[in-house]
């Protein structure tokens, strides 16, 4: 049979794509997401060989968009807009500042094996052509890009170097626009988060209207995230506010839902608050101040003895202690050490081997960890960044999301 989309340009072949993409009941949750930012065409091979986004705005390549079919289009249209939806350009920066090509693979395995599951069926968007050679894995169904990325790296440790997918493919078919990203000003990045939620949003009510079931995705998406700093303040306060005297400075929190103005205990015979960081390479610069920053500004409050950094990787690695005005310049002072492995056990063990009486311990963590969750004698909170599949079986924790910090 005759193709007639041949006789389109590519632009046109796009626009085709994407009104056919909105029109089918499977996506109609997506339409918001596909109306952010701006699609086009780069004839520059060299500029764009495959295709890109930055989170906002789409480009393709002229001469790839020649190569796809109209089915094969549509899942590449598919691929650019779930970047965008899952926010992978921000949300997994630090995966490309690791290992740019285990980033970009780690977010391509992720979209495809929804798309593929998702058109396996009727066929309306298709992984073949020259999409073929693109990521894709059975192993990863269900998988987040996290952990997918330390997967890659364990596995191309064990390969000497290489990474190779139990099932298919391991090349990414597209580019992806994380130096573009990057140079977005903060009132951009801003002005596109709530872009996309209100998206999020809208297309999650007309998938409900349609009766389309919408998608888990979506729903994921939309819940209520707990405010961490306020978990964080709560888990401080609570195990380390005495009362050998009351200030007015903070208000109980426990009677301002009463209406009741009261003020909080306060205990001069504070111990240390140790702050136990995970190096593994997840967590970023801008996520680690502001968590210290936190931690620093709740410690006005409750002035421990001291604020100890143990920063750990499969041993502690670096072992830092703040006091008094010290505190204030936790954040500009820190140096991060280790970065390989996760093994968490080292934490208790150190303070056991050092006899370190902490008040309580934090822990400031991705999850991912390559033991258990280790033995502890000390009240212990979890900080526990894009990863709800990490639920641990001592302490309590708050999972929150980078972007969000």
């Amino acid at each position: 049979m005759l193709n007639l989309g041949r006789t389109l340009s590519a632009e046109q072949r796009l626009q085709k794509a994407v009104i056919d993409i909105m029109a089918n009941s499977k996506y109609v949750a997506l339409a918001g997401i596909l109306m952010i930012g701006n699609r086009s065409v780069e004839d520059d091979v060299r500029r764009c060989p495959t295709a890109y986004t930055n989170g906002r705005d789409e480009v393709y390549g002229r001469a790839f968009v020649d190569k796809l079919n109209d089915a094969e289009l549509r899942f590449l249209v598919l691929h650019e807009c779930y970047h965008k939806l899952y926010r992978h350009l921000t949300t997994w920066r630090w995966m490309y500042d690791e290992d740019a090509e285990m980033g970009n693979q780690a977010c391509d395995f992720v979209i495809n094996i929804k798309l593929v599951d998702d058109n396996a069926a009727d066929g309306f968007a298709t992984m073949t052509g020259e999409l073929k050679k693109g990521c894709f894995d059975e192993k990863y169904r269900a998988w987040d890009s996290a952990q997918v990325f330390h997967d890659l790296k364990k596995r191309a440790k064990e390969g000497g170097g290489q990474s190779k997918p139990s099932d298919g493919q391991g090349t990414s078919f597209d580019e992806h626009g994380w130096d573009d990203a990057k140079e977005m000003t903060v009132q951009e990045r801003d002005e596109l988060a709530r872009e996309i939620d209100e998206a999020i949003r809208q297309g999650a009510l007309m998938a409900g209207k349609v009766g389309s079931g919408g998608d888990r995705d979506l729903a994921a998406l939309l819940e209520p995230q707990v405010d961490w700093r306020e978990v964080l303040r709560d888990f401080i306060t609570s195990t380390c506010a005495g009362s050998d005297y009351s200030t007015w400075r903070k208000p109980n929190r426990r009677y301002i839902g009463a209406g009741m103005y009261m003020p909080s205990g306060i205990s001069e015979q504070i111990g240390e608050i140790v702050v136990a960081i995970d190096t593994s390479g997840s967590i970023g610069g801008p996520q680690l101040s502001a968590f210290l920053s936190e931690v620093g500004s709740i410690a006005e409050t409750v002035h421990p003895e001291a604020i100890r950094l143990l920063y750990w990787d499969t041993r502690v690695c670096g072992d830092e202690t703040y006091k008094g005005e010290e505190v204030a310049n936790l954040t500009k002072s820190t140096k991060p050490k280790g970065g390989g492995g996760t093994t968490v056990e080292c934490v208790p063990a150190y303070l056991q081997d050092q006899q370190i009486k902490a008040q309580c311990v934090i822990v400031l963590t991705d999850g991912y960890l390559g033991g258990s969750w280790g033995e502890w004698h000390h009240p212990l909170l979890w900080v526990i960044l894009d990863n709800k599949s990490a639920v641990p079986d001592v302490g309590k924790a708050v999972h929150i999301k980078q972007r969000e910090m």
